[in-house]
Parts: C-alpha cells; structure tokens; sequence
C-alpha cells in the first residue's frame, strides 16, 4: 500500500461505496465490498486502527461471559466467527490456553458443563476441548497463580492476535481487491442531491487539500464517533451511541510465565478480566465506565488502574503493584445504547439504520464478529444504493499475507508471507536488522516496510500500531522515538524540523501510557 498512489486514486469520478472509518468494522467492510467487485472507497480521519480497534483485549473469541448472560445467538456466532478466522488468517489468530482457577467445591461442575455447552455451540470449527485439571495440573499451567485454597482449574481454548496487525492486514487485503483506502482523510460534511446523500467532503490532513467524492451509498463505520456523522446528516437524529471505557496494564512476563492465560470470573461489579501472554508481556484487562464525551486517546482513570491491581493480587502468587506497571493503555467501546442497563450489560451485538436520506450506519459489534458485521452492511449498502447483487465470498477468503504453518513463537509470523520481503531489506542493508529497543523483537527493517507498504505516516504509526512497543514499554517507546523519526522522515522525505515536531508530539501522546 502506498498512500500518494491511494490519494492519486481519488481523482475517480464516482464510487459505489464510500466508507467513513478505518478501524475493524471499516476495514472488514472494505475487503467485503472489494471482494465483490464494487468500487470502494475508505477514508480514516487518522491513522487504521487509531482508537478502539487497536486497544482491545486481543482475543478473537465467543465470550464466556455472553455465554452467563444468556446471549447465545452472540456466542454462537462469535465462535463461528472465530473459526473462519483462524482459518483465514493463520498467521496472525492462533489457539491459546485460559484456565479458570477453582477455589470452591461447586466450581469444578458448574465451569466445566459452562465450558463443554461453548465446546459444542462452536460446532466443527472448534479449537481444542475443555478440560478440568487437578490441583497440581493447575500449578504445572500456571505456577505463579494464588495457592492458598486452590482446588483445580478448568481449562478452555479461545483465539489471541494482534489487532492492530490485522487492520493492517485487512487495509493490505482490501487493497489487493482493488479498493481505495487514504489514511488522515477527515470527512467534514456529506453532500446530497434531492435530498439523498451522494458523496462526502473530505480534507486531506497532510496537504490541506479538499475533495467532493461522489458515491452511490456512503456508510458511517466510525464506532464510537457515529453520532457525529449521523447528527452531520440530520440535526435530529437521536443519540445511537453510548460508549464505555475500558483500560489493560501490561506487566513483566515473570507474573505470567507459561503461555496459558487466566479468566477471573468473579470481579466486584459482576464482570471478569482476563490476565494474557501477550508479545512476551502480560496484558491485564479490563474495566467497564461509561463515557460522557468520545476520544482518540483516552486516559486511564487512577480507579480503573487500583481496580485491576486489585484483581490480579487476588489470583496471582505475587501480587503486581504501579511500580511493576510497564505501559497502560486506555480504549473506548462503540455501544449501542440501550436505556436501563449499565455499559457492562449492553449487548455487544451490532446494529444497522439507514437514515431518511441513505446514510448507512454499523455501530456495535466486536473484533471477532467484524466479518459478519460487514457482510450485513454491504448487503444493506446493496439494498439501498440498487446495486447490483454480488454474494458475500469472504467466508473463505484467505487474508493478505496468508502463511497455514506460521511458527506463532516467531515475531516473523505476523507478517505472513511478507516477512520474506522484510528479511530481504535486511540482506540489502545489514543496519536494518538492529533492534528498535532492547528486549523487544521489533527492528528497523520494520520501520521501512511500514513506510514503503504500510502507510505508516507518523513516530506514531509505527511504535504504537506497526509495531507494539508502545502498548509493550511506554518508556522503551518514548526512547526509540528520535531514532524512528530519523528513519521515517528520510523515508517519506520530511525535514528536520517534521522530526522535532513528531517528537514532541509522540512523547504528548506516550506520557498517558507511563504508569
């Protein structure tokens, strides 16, 4: 992907669908679109994935959870969902162990049916099965785990990835299909014609250029900003979205040293949080507050950070404190309001509306579910724009990049296919195979391949949603950040003063990942 041939592409007299927003509903409804044969066009206001889609627990799941509150149509697809997934992308999803640690008499039976009725609602495109373990079991799977009162554990099979790698992917995979996708492209208004929406103004953040892009359907994929479009559209539309916030805290490995992951299924306000194997790191998560006013870059409240240590002291042999804290990062849910629950008990099932004059919305939904959600609104997109009817192919769809036997224990993986031509960059020139930052696997040769094929555009893009050093060591990241200002800058031919500037303002955006 090269965003000066993506924006040259705008020049295109007309598209049958324009999509505003470029996270994981945007994205997959690109590749579903594309992959049809339809003209697509995506706009993201920043970076692909700049806000929740990169911020998510990074598991590709049904939700045990869902599964307690009754939800079994949620379940059922998010395990079908599931499966396609690790079928499709097997370089990016992989199989991961979660045990639920038993420390009362009926926990074993009640867990385990739990866990055998998710076993069966995923049909054939299961995992592995569950299973209960003995005491000692337990401990072999996770001996840094809380003894005291220990009975057993049951254990279970759900998908892990990287989300923001996968957004990349599906951008990648979108782009392969002949879509259009432009990075920093902000959507200020829609444009109708009798009434009926026909395309959007948009601005180019980097050259302060302006577009009037026609289409014959325009859909509003913005997750937690879908109001703002809607309300653009009619200034009485009511209020759709009601978003919550969530943070993780990523500690040292050593809390968490085999690659088997814990479910809490007990927490003070009736949820559970997971504690993950995640790039080396251990990822803790997450809280559930309602949102007054949605935000890129959300801050982590001192009460989501005490809810969470809390938590993890209880479940772990040693417990973590502030001072173990490597990096937090905070994240906003798109919900759908529902009037009389909390955020916790809104359903993470997505909807779809069609405003009088054709705007399309998609709002709700999930990671694991981003497949099906963009089917159904490029079928309503279909509907509403007359276009002529293609089916959904993307059920077997391999995504960009596509490797069946990646090594998921080698950085490499994620880039499927790719690496080969990352590791040639290297052969090229040998200082690009040193390291961004000590303990991590991340080099530089990654940092040109996110430029030249990535669109990678700011220090950013690349320590926080190319590579993960950000979400992984706020301060490795804060460090790193001259050396890949240097790099990108002579990629994407900016000057010193671009460098100073980008910075300055990465280590403003870094300081609310410091513990």
């Amino acid at each position: 992907m090269n965003r000066n041939k993506m924006v040259q592409d705008l020049k295109r007299d007309h598209w049958d669908i324009i999509i505003v927003g470029g996270g994981a509903t945007g994205l997959g409804a690109a590749v579903d679109a594309a992959s049809r044969g339809y003209k697509t066009l995506l706009l993201e206001q920043s970076d692909f994935a700049k806000g929740t889609s990169s911020r998510s627990t990074k598991l590709i799941h049904g939700g045990l959870r869902y599964l307690q509150q009754g939800n079994i149509g949620l379940v059922t697809e998010a395990l079908r969902e599931r499966g396609l997934l690790c079928d499709n992308a097997p370089h990016l999803v992989h199989h991961l162990p979660f045990l639920v640690p038993l420390y009362r008499w009926w926990e074993g039976p009640f867990y385990g049916i739990g866990l055998k009725v998710y076993d069966l609602l995923a049909g054939k495109l299961g995992l592995e099965p569950s299973r209960n373990l003995t005491r000692k079991q337990t401990l072999q799977a996770i001996p840094t785990i809380e003894r005291k009162g220990l009975r057993g554990g049951a254990l279970y099979y759900d998908g892990q990835f990287d989300d923001s790698r996968l957004a990349i992917t599906l951008a990648q995979t979108a782009g392969d299909l002949g879509a259009t996708l432009v990075n920093y492209m902000h959507v200020s208004s829609l444009m109708k014609k009798n009434k009926k929406i026909d395309g959007v103004r948009a601005t180019d953040i980097e050259t302060g250029k302006h577009y009037n892009l026609k289409a014959k359907v325009v859909i509003n994929a913005t997750g937690i900003f879908s109001d703002n479009l809607r309300q653009s559209d009619d200034k009485k539309a009511a209020k759709l979205m009601e978003p919550s916030q969530g943070i993780h805290l990523v500690l040292p490995v050593s809390f968490l040293p085999n690659h088997t992951a814990i479910l809490v299924p007990h927490t003070d306000d009736k949820r559970v949080i997971f504690l993950v194997p995640w790039h080396g790191k251990v990822l803790v998560g997450t809280t559930d507050i309602p949102v007054d006013k949605p935000s890129l870059e959300p801050r982590p409240l001192k009460e989501e950070i005490d809810f969470l240590l809390k938590h993890a002291a209880r479940y772990l042999h040693q417990a973590p404190t502030k001072k173990d804290i490597l990096s937090i990062f905070a994240g906003q849910r798109p919900l759908v309001r529902t009037p009389g629950k909390s955020t916790a008990a809104i359903s993470r099932d997505h909807v779809i509306t069609t405003s009088k004059s054709g705007l399309v919305t998609i709002a709700g939904g999930k990671w694991t579910t981003y497949r099906k959600m963009a089917e159904d609104v490029i079928n309503k997109a279909i509907s509403v724009a007359r276009l002529p009817y293609r089916a959904c192919i993307t059920t077997d769809l391999q995504l960009h990049g596509y490797e069946k036997n990646a090594n998921r224990t080698q950085h490499w993986s994620l880039y499927g296919t790719d690496a080969k031509a990352i590791k040639k960059l290297i052969r090229r020139n040998k200082k690009w195979g040193q390291s961004i930052t000590p303990g991590l696997p991340y080099l530089l040769a990654e940092v040109v391949w996110a430029a030249r094929n990535e669109m990678a555009r700011s220090v950013e893009d690349i320590l926080a949603r190319r590579t993960r050093i950000l979400f992984l060591d706020a301060r490795a990241a804060i460090k790193a950040a001259p050396l890949i200002a240097k790099i990108l800058a002579k990629e994407l031919k900016k000057s010193s003063a671009w460098q100073t500037k980008q910075i300055r303002e990465f280590k403003r955006v870094a300081k609310n990942y410091l513990p």
